[in-house]
């Protein structure tokens, strides 16, 4: 049986956190859980939230979205998060 490494089910936790927050208007407490649990894997925290950011930004989520611009090496992901963004969905032939 295939499992995801433990830097993939920390980036689907942090996206996790991030989604269940994204409509919070006090990013601040978001921001610290994120850290907390990101530990020293700064890099898998910024791509989670650049993923985020790029898939999910828009004027309801604006107070996060914002908070997680601010963390370091987020800048190439969020490209990649609105390509997806812009993706048709997955369906069957």
């Amino acid at each position: 049986m295939n499992r995801l490494s433990r830097e993939k089910l920390l980036g689907v936790e942090l996206s996790s956190i991030c989604s269940r927050n994204r409509y919070s208007m006090d990013a601040a407490p978001v921001i610290a859980e994120l850290r907390g649990r990101a530990g020293n894997r700064i890099d898998i925290l910024a791509e989670a939230a650049g993923l985020w950011v790029g898939y999910f930004a828009d004027e309801y989520t604006r107070t996060l979205a914002d908070a997680l611009l601010e963390i370091d090496g987020v800048g190439p992901w969020i490209e990649i998060g609105r390509k997806r963004r812009g993706m048709p969905p997955h369906k069957t032939p």
